[in-house]
């Protein structure tokens, strides 16, 4: 799970600079899309996240790295 949460870490910082170079927006589901792409062959889907999908936790993870609640204690 910590592997995942940095891959979106990753890409949602990478995403956010190229925002800000091109002044494109961005939407969640891109970060998800460049999540997914960037993962190997057979990489395991998440077993007791609580999300339906991978692709859902991403998402939430995601959410949670813009946010700013993934790093709230």
């Amino acid at each position: 799970m910590h592997d995942l949460f940095r891959r979106v870490e990753r890409e949602v910082e990478q995403v956010a600079h190229l925002a800000v170079e091109t002044g494109v927006t961005f939407e969640v589901d891109d970060i998800v899309d460049a999540v997914e792409r960037g993962l190997p062959a057979g990489y395991p889907a998440p077993t007791a996240s609580g999300a339906e999908s991978r692709r859902e936790l991403v998402r939430q993870m995601a959410e949670d790295v813009l946010s700013g609640e993934a790093y709230e204690d």
